[in-house]
């Protein structure tokens, strides 16, 4: 299981240096958002999903490698992915919302796992919940997601709804510090994408319920370079000094740590 887990976390890697090659001109500047959208790559400004087949880089010693987009399956994952796609464009302002290679990634993740409970805590717009509902779907599972902020727990529903996963999802708003401690259920998977200096607490209080093979995500670690967000850098050094668990980091795009917890 960590080998599949490591192989999903490397070709996500790739995919998000290779876009990040291919958005940038020959002269190492940012290409424009009419080149990107040529291209079949999102760039910095232009963060909407391309459909359709794996493209070749141009060039060199990147024509080997192959930038993919999401493609739906069914017309249910096509509506989905369409709803996703309008949340990236008109929604993604000031909603913190995970980048797309980091959704896809999550989506992954949840899938490759067979996860029947994920936790999620920060939900904001639901963005993030919505890459594991595409999971939890096949794997029939349910999501249960922690919103502090009233609006944004308001939103998350609306998006759930139009997306038809509301029925698998379960958003408790307030304290999440707090909330959490009512969970007595086993977990699956774990996602921590909130106040940042909290980290540490939300490991500590879920671990004991994630079950061995199951895996906890945290976001944003790359906030730990340059000597910012301790509370980041404390979660770090308890997933990797714990012989019970076993972490790699993917740290393009938000920067997410996967740590299995071993059987």
């Amino acid at each position: 299981m960590l080998k599949k887990i490591m192989l999903v976390v490397t070709v996500a890697v790739l995919l998000a240096a290779v876009a990040n090659l291919i958005a940038q001109d020959e002269n190492n500047e940012p290409a424009s958002p009419q080149t990107q959208r040529q291209r079949g790559v999102m760039g910095r400004g232009d963060r909407g999903m391309r459909r359709g087949p794996g493209r070749f880089a141009p060039g060199g010693a990147d024509a080997s490698l192959i930038v993919s987009s999401p493609m739906p399956k069914t017309e249910q994952e096509k509506k989905i992915l369409d709803v996703l796609d309008d949340m990236d464009k008109n929604q993604r302002r000031g909603m913190m919302n995970v980048p797309v290679e980091d959704g896809r990634l999550l989506r992954l993740l949840t899938e490759t796992v067979g996860a029947k409970h994920v936790i999620e805590i920060g939900t904001s717009n639901g963005y993030s919940g919505i890459w594991f509902c595409l999971a939890l779907r096949k794997t029939g599972g349910k999501l249960t997601t922690y919103e502090i902020d009233a609006r944004r727990a308001s939103l998350a529903r609306e998006n759930f709804k139009r997306a038809g996963v509301d029925k698998m999802v379960t958003l408790v708003e307030g304290d999440a510090h707090e909330t959490v401690k009512k969970l007595k259920e086993p977990i699956d998977v774990v996602f921590i994408d909130a106040d940042k200096e909290g980290y540490p607490d939300y490991l500590n209080k879920l671990l004991p319920l994630v079950r061995p093979g199951g895996l906890i995500l945290a976001h944003n670690i790359n906030m730990m370079r340059g000597g910012r967000g301790s509370g980041i850098q404390d979660y770090v050094n308890a997933v990797t000094t714990n012989p019970d668990l076993e972490t790699v980091f993917y740290l393009q795009g938000g920067g997410v740590s996967v740590t299995l917890k071993k059987r």
